[in-house]
């Protein structure tokens, strides 16, 4: 019970999980999960995405990324409503979308074949659903930033941050 009251004070306190990708072809796209609270959150309230931010704003003490540029790609609120680019401000809005950011566009049908039940994904043309979505400003109730890296310093991201990720793996 202890680890779930945890889990609601880390939320209740405001920080955000930053989820960086690197871009370095050479590293495979590796994401890497870093914390932003206290002052540098506030760096980020109000920030919309496709803005460029400063990594020394991500992530805590020797584990900032000092010299990175990082380009808001995305995020998801408290409810894991996720963010889109094309919604002004910050609320929850429900919109009627086709395929795209948050819905797929399919639907599972099960049918059981020869005593095995299969899953099968039926697309039907011009398919519409009314889903949630948060606004493109990173706003308090934002849990989840999803940052892309655009311009990296000299050492690597895997330098700075590999060591704590292998060991926690």
């Amino acid at each position: 019970m202890s680890a779930g009251c945890s889990r609601v004070d880390n939320m209740a306190d405001g920080t955000f999980v930053a989820v960086v990708n690197d871009t370095n072809p050479d590293n495979g796209g590796r994401s890497y999960n870093l914390t932003v609270s206290g002052n540098n959150q506030s760096q980020f309230l109000g920030k919309k995405i496709g803005d460029v931010v400063d990594g020394i704003f991500v992530g805590e003490g020797d584990k900032t990324l000092a010299g990175y540029k990082l380009e808001i790609t995305g995020g998801s609120d408290k409810t894991g409503t996720p963010m889109r680019s094309d919604l002004d401000g910050g609320t929850r809005q429900s919109v009627l979308v086709t395929a795209s950011t948050g819905f797929k566009g399919h639907n599972l049908v099960h049918k059981a074949k020869g005593g095995e039940k299969k899953r099968f994904r039926y697309k039907p043309d011009g398919m519409r659903k009314r889903r949630n979505f948060r606004g493109n400003t990173i706003t308090q109730d934002t849990r989840q930033i999803n940052l892309k890296v655009i311009e990296a310093a000299n050492k690597s991201l895997a330098d700075i941050l590999g060591a704590d990720e292998e060991s926690s793996e």
